[in-house]
């Protein structure tokens, strides 16, 4: 089972681990990491392991049942072994920032319109979510771009939080998605609160204030069907 540091700190940059298992595809199993393995439209973190001159250039991750493996170009280091894992910084930082963005936004559509998502994902510096709406015009758009930098500029706190299912369950509106994606058997529920704004279930990564997110910028909105319609968003700053 690999501890997932990024749960706890997301602005952990590196950290020391242990390998524990390489698997058959040569993906490398550590007791501990920093690296997100993707999830939630989020995708999984980029970097390094380095280790007695050696320096494994990691370029993705994924889970594994309770654990999280590693796929790296170059050596690969031997089980037992310890290795230093560093995260490529400025993406990760990218994809914190664009991530709480679209809590932003998804907490912004639901206080406004009640409006549930259908499905998004991101990538650094910009991402997408769909709504379930009828109709999105420019003065829409150009509304919501305001609402949103209005968020940013209000300094609201984030704060994570990991909660037993059956107390997380009663928090009115936890699950924003048209379908409920956390799956049965989960016990503890990691939820991420913008404070003030919006409350969700969520397992990626974030900054700790809305300010740090930057100008929001509403680059696309489109139809995708007849109450599906899609916001895309560029973080300009």
């Amino acid at each position: 089972m690999t501890e997932a540091l990024y749960h706890s700190d997301s602005y952990l940059k590196q950290t020391k681990a242990q390998v524990v298992g390489i698997n058959d595809d040569g993906g490398v199993v550590l007791d501990r990491t920093i690296f997100y393995p993707g999830g939630g439209g989020q995708p999984p973190d980029q970097g390094k392991l380095l280790w007695s001159g050696y320096v494994g250039r990691v370029e993705r991750v994924k889970k594994s049942g309770s654990d999280i493996v590693h796929y790296a170009a170059g050596p690969t280091p031997q089980v037992g072994q310890f290795v230093n894992c560093k995260v490529d910084w400025e993406r990760r930082y990218q994809l914190m920032r664009t991530h709480t963005a679209l809590h932003i936004l998804c907490g912004v559509i639901w206080r406004d319109l009640q409006a549930h998502v259908t499905g998004g994902n991101m990538e650094p510096g910009t991402g997408r979510l769909d709504f379930e709406l009828e109709s999105i015009s420019a003065d829409f758009a150009q509304m919501i771009e305001e609402r949103l930098n209005a968020e940013v500029a209000a300094c609201r706190p984030i704060n994570v939080k990991v909660l037993a299912r059956a107390e997380a369950f009663e928090i009115p509106d936890l699950i924003r998605t048209k379908i409920n994606l956390l799956p049965e058997g989960i016990d503890l529920v990691r939820t991420v609160e913008i404070v003030g704004l919006d409350l969700q279930a969520d397992g990626g990564t974030h900054v700790a204030n809305t300010q740090e997110v930057g100008t929001i910028r509403v680059v696309e909105h489109k139809s995708k069907g007849k109450t599906n319609k899609r916001i895309r968003i560029a973080l300009t700053t």
